[in-house]
């Protein structure tokens, strides 16, 4: 399992805040599994995929975990990546996991996993918005016209 310092986490952070400084930090710092995360967690097939064929299987771990399947959240556990494992449980609402992580020095992760949390936030208002939903309906279409 690969260890992320304190400044890599806040990149990520500032990166899904939308921060180009923090995608940039980690692009040129080859911390591209964060960004593939991000994707991932965004519903990104390709980034998960990267994420599978690079074997960060603690980031797709935590991926799914964030979507409530529960053997990803058990690898996480069995893995010791308890940082992670708090971090889905934080975004999945459990306020405890936010008190360990404070308690323990990670309040990076904490402020991750809030920033995760409003990113997916805005991603499901986008979609159930008039014009979200009228751009995932011309990409419907778009979908069954490569078909036919």
């Amino acid at each position: 399992m690969k260890h992320y310092s304190t400044y890599a986490i806040d990149q990520f952070t500032r990166h899904t805040l939308k921060d180009t400084s923090g995608f940039n930090w980690l692009m040129n710092n080859g911390y591209r599994e964060l960004i593939a995360t991000l994707d991932a967690i965004r519903d990104d097939k390709k980034a998960f995929k990267f994420l599978m064929d690079n074997k960060h299987y603690i980031l797709a771990a935590f991926v799914n975990a964030i979507w409530e399947d529960q053997k990803a959240f058990k690898l996480l556990m069995d893995a010791k990546a308890f940082q992670w494992a708090a971090c889905v449980n934080i975004i999945n609402g459990d306020d405890k996991a936010e008190e360990f992580l404070k308690r323990s020095g990670n309040e990076h992760y904490v402020l991750l996993a809030h920033a995760i949390q409003s990113r997916i936030h805005e991603d499901g208002d986008r979609n159930v918005s008039p014009w979200g939903v009228f751009q995932n309906l011309l990409n419907f279409r778009k979908v069954f016209k490569k078909e036919e």
